[in-house]
């Protein structure tokens, strides 16, 4: 079976290691362009990119996949992709974690075949496993589903589900969900090959939205209950990474857990080796690993010997 691939980060990556681990022929691989990134934002391709350019594979990497984009440079691109598509003998698209929507002219050419990582129909979209953690799901999964032109609205052909542990974060979920993708994508197509895959629609009860993280979710507000702000810290660890202002600073915070205690929202009740209580709307939550602008994460032992916390508030 030759497979066309579609994926960007590492998540993507995962599942394009295991299918040419598992034997098929992959003769195009689309990806994101090169992004800045890291101190000195140089060019960085992506995860998927790299994979591909270790094992010889072309890659193509458009802006857009879309020809009628206003876009004159994007347009461009979307058409030269189309037209290479179209050229190539292919039996499906793979598509993980991929961040361009497929037109209904790329979706026409051959069937599509999506990884997605929460259990449709729930969290639908871009944030699917920080959502589930944020929203104290005890379980998600990965579903492999065809596509189509709404959001993750195709048909379901294989389900899998992982629990949710209590020391979860985003990051460790992450990685189990991107495993188990792999190895369900290898086995989606294999039945594929046998034509014994099924495709079940989706439910119309139980529909979620997880929407794309931004930046601006990350502040850490401790009117609100300590367990809604325990699961925030996990659900954005290790991207945008939770925080809380005091003493002027903007403090990240990695790791925390709910504690017993009371007092005015953002009050610090106390802070020592085992951890840096802070009052919440309900309950307290103890800071476990922190992180200064500019400097490294600590523990909280080693963080309040620089940054002293006792008798101070987060606002």
């Amino acid at each position: 079976m030759k497979v066309v691939f579609a994926g960007t980060p590492e998540f993507a990556a995962c599942a394009l290691r295991a299918l040419i681990d598992a034997g098929f022929t992959i003769p195009l691989v689309l990806t994101q362009p090169d992004r800045p990134a890291g101190r000195g934002m140089q060019l960085q391709a992506s995860s998927v990119k790299q994979v591909a350019l270790e094992h010889g594979i072309e890659v193509l990497q458009p802006l857009s996949l879309r020809m009628d984009s206003k876009d004159p440079q994007r347009a461009v691109e979307a058409q030269a992709a189309h037209e290479r598509l179209l050229a190539l003998d292919y039996d499906v698209m793979v598509v993980a974690a991929y961040g361009l929507i497929l037109p209904r002219s790329t979706l026409d050419i051959a069937p599509c075949i999506n990884i997605h990582g929460s259990l449709l129909p729930r969290w639908r979209g871009a944030a699917p496993i920080h959502r589930a953690i944020e929203s104290g799901d005890s379980e998600t999964g990965v579903t492999i589903m065809g596509m189509e032109e709404g959001l993750d609205t195709g048909p379901m052909m294989l389900i899998e589900r992982v629990a949710i542990e209590d020391l979860d974060t985003t990051g460790s979920l992450h990685d189990k969900l991107a495993a188990l993708g792999a190895t369900m994508i290898v086995e989606a197509l294999r039945r594929l090959e046998r034509g014994e895959l099924p495709a079940t629609p989706q439910p119309e009860e139980g529909v979620t939205y997880a929407a794309k993280i931004s930046k601006d979710e990350a502040k850490l507000d401790f009117n609100l209950p300590a367990l809604d702000l325990w699961r925030k810290v996990r659900a954005f660890n290790p991207f945008p990474g939770a925080q809380g202002l005091v003493k002027g600073t903007a403090i990240k915070i990695w790791s925390a857990e709910p504690a017993p205690g009371s007092g005015q929202p953002g009050q610090v009740l106390s802070a020592d080796a085992d951890g840096i209580v802070v009052a919440c709307g309900e309950g307290a939550l103890r800071l476990l690993q922190l992180q200064k602008p500019g400097g490294k994460r600590l523990a909280a032992a080693e963080f309040i010997k620089s940054f002293p916390l006792e008798g101070q508030t987060f606002l």
